[in-house]
């Protein structure tokens, strides 16, 4: 399992617009790069992550090899209520990842 940061608020006031951040630990292979023996090092890459609030997305990136290696990703989005992010990063080889984070909206 991959290392991932999220810094999501708290709290915060109804209709304020809140930063979230979030980081994942990845080592990002392009595909491209020759390894020790000559080879290409096999691709493995996060190709996707998915923000959902209350189970409704409201933010999606698709990411390619020309992505760093810790995918680090900012957006923002309005308080509405209170609930419960959930984050999911998907790639190569089966590779998926789900964490959630709460806020509480006053």
């Amino acid at each position: 399992m991959a290392r991932s940061l999220i810094n999501v608020p708290k709290s915060a006031a109804a209709g304020s617009v809140i930063e979230i951040k979030t980081l994942i630990s990845h080592p990002m292979e392009t595909g491209f790069r020759p390894g020790a023996d000559g080879r290409l090092v096999p691709r493995n890459i996060i190709t996707e992550f998915v923000c959902r609030f209350e189970n409704e997305e409201i933010f999606r990136a698709e990411l390619f090899p020309a992505s760093s290696a810790n995918p680090y990703l900012t957006f923002t989005t309005v308080a509405t209520r209170s609930g419960t992010f959930t984050f999911t990063w998907s790639g190569d080889n089966g590779f998926s990842q789900t964490e959630r984070a709460a806020i509480a909206v006053t």
